[in-house]
């Protein structure tokens, strides 16, 4: 047994992780080495990698190795390895794979999206407290590292704190506390509950870290001094301003040629990974730099992000070179070349237009209203605007689509050269049971049986066309 050796709770905090506040989030496709080594540079002292398949991390060595193993430097740590996982042992090998390569294992209990709905991991096992216990507790038993856990709120404080007291006794040596709840993600994200957090530390005896309403150095004070965690974790206030534990937030440009210099300096790194990096760091001044914001779509290769990165930075210089009255006139606390949070808008009230409760109307729908019947772009999607420019005689009308003659039995579209006007599945039945062929969905029952006649009695009768009892009994049940 490993649980026995290996540093747990406050000991495994202080010692191995160094007593670590400041700590940067697993981000799908964005907490990458490079990404990992420039938050360190800027004050981050604990980072997690990406979260990991884990049924993946075991069958596939390449993405072991793309994903891990060729990330090792020895500025990058102390590190956690998270994984998603709903099966104890898939998890546990992987787990064993990836333990000489970080200082702990992460089980993710956190992730809301639908992907992790669809493949039921992430928040979206928080209510199988079996399941999760036996998995924690295998991870103690059998890891040389520590087991820690991500998880979100459950909107009672009381079941939270069952919930991570229930995690703590199977064996997790460290707790996050997202102060969201399951449902709280996209235009619903909210505010994220530090009260949920707060009771979560005072009821349990290991080190937690806390996630959530984080844009600024000052929310990291106030938050700890709020909740009496040991530790703060950011995610998107670290996209948009990896200077953030520093208490600093300079300009854009700074950044992401520090980024792109790493980059360059720990390859390979996934192209996507950097564009999407320079598209969060550059987000409030490419809404108003919209032809950039294209080129940086486009962009091919590092060099490319790089230029793109030149042309921002020399138009903002430019920009800030004018008076002050003459700048771009935005909502933001700071100029929009400045790194600072990116705050999603509230959902809009349905029941509201212009500030005003509009008229009270019959729900029909919440799905975006059908095109215009000329078919304009301007009521068109960005998607079908782009179909139409690669065939500009493309359709989108409804009313103007062609209309399919439906099969006379199920209602389905009939196929068009159907001998009985029938769909492909009722023509099959009515073939089969009549013994008949359909050239236009391709069957051939009448044609089979007469062969396998032919075959049977050696040419059949002279005039070639056996009887129906012979053809019935040369016919076997469809596929």
């Amino acid at each position: 047994m490993c649980s026995m050796t290996k540093p747990r709770g406050f000991e495994f905090w202080r010692s191995t992780l160094k007593g670590a506040r400041y700590v940067v989030a697993p981000m799908v496709d964005q907490s990458e080495l490079a990404w990992r080594l420039l938050s360190r540079r800027h004050g981050a002292e604990l980072c997690y990698t990406p979260m990991l398949h884990a049924q993946v991390f075991v069958r596939d060595a390449n993405y072991r190795r793309e994903n891990l193993y060729s990330e090792v430097n020895q500025e990058d740590r102390p590190l956690i390895a998270q994984f998603c996982a709903n099966d104890p042992e898939v998890f546990i090998q992987a787990a064993l794979l990836a333990q000489d390569y970080c200082d702990a294992i992460d089980l993710n209990l956190g992730c809301p999206q639908m992907i992790a709905k669809r493949g039921h991991y992430g928040v979206f096992l928080q209510d199988e407290w079996d399941l999760l216990e036996k998995m924690i507790k295998l991870a103690d038993e059998k890891l040389a590292v520590p087991i820690t856990c991500k998880i979100r709120v459950f909107p009672e404080i009381e079941k939270t704190v069952k919930y991570a007291k229930m995690l703590e006794k199977a064996g997790c040596q460290l707790l996050t506390v997202h102060g969201r709840t399951k449902d709280q993600k996209g235009a619903l994200t909210g505010i994220a509950s530090w009260k949920h957090i707060k009771a979560v530390r005072e009821a349990v005896n290991i080190p937690v870290f806390a996630n959530g309403n984080i844009q600024h150095l000052s929310d990291v004070q106030r938050c700890m001094e709020e909740t009496g965690v040991q530790g703060v974790m950011s995610a998107e206030g670290n996209l948009h301003n990896p200077a953030l534990f520093e208490g600093c937030s300079p300009p854009v440009w700074e950044m992401a040629e520090e980024y792109l210099e790493v980059v360059e300096k720990h390859p390979p790194c996934s192209l996507s990974y950097v564009r999407a990096h320079i598209f969060k760091l550059w987000h409030h001044t490419l809404q108003i730099h919209q032809d950039l914001r294209e080129e940086l779509a486009k962009a091919k290769n590092v060099a490319g992000v790089a230029e793109v990165n030149r042309q921002l930075k020399q138009r903002c210089q430019e920009e800030m070179a004018k008076d002050e009255s003459e700048w771009t006139r935005t909502d933001l606390p700071f100029p929009h070349w400045i790194c600072q949070p990116y705050v999603r808008p509230p959902p809009k009230d349905p029941n509201t237009e212009n500030g005003q409760k509009a008229p009270e109307t019959k729900a029909v729908s919440v799905k975006r209203a059908l095109e215009d019947s000329d078919g304009s772009n301007d009521s068109l999607s960005k998607n079908k605007q782009k179909k139409k420019a690669r065939n500009p005689n493309k359709n989108f009308c409804p009313e103007l689509k062609p209309k399919y003659i439906k099969c006379e039995q199920c209602g389905n579209p009939k196929g068009n050269k159907c001998v009985f006007s029938l769909c492909r599945g009722c023509c099959k039945r009515k073939a089969f049971k009549e013994v008949a062929d359909c050239p236009g969905h391709g069957l051939r029952f009448k044609t089979k049986a007469l062969k396998q006649c032919n075959s049977d009695t050696g040419g059949g009768q002279s005039n070639g066309k056996p009887n129906s009892q012979t053809v019935s009994t040369a016919v076997h049940d469809p596929l």
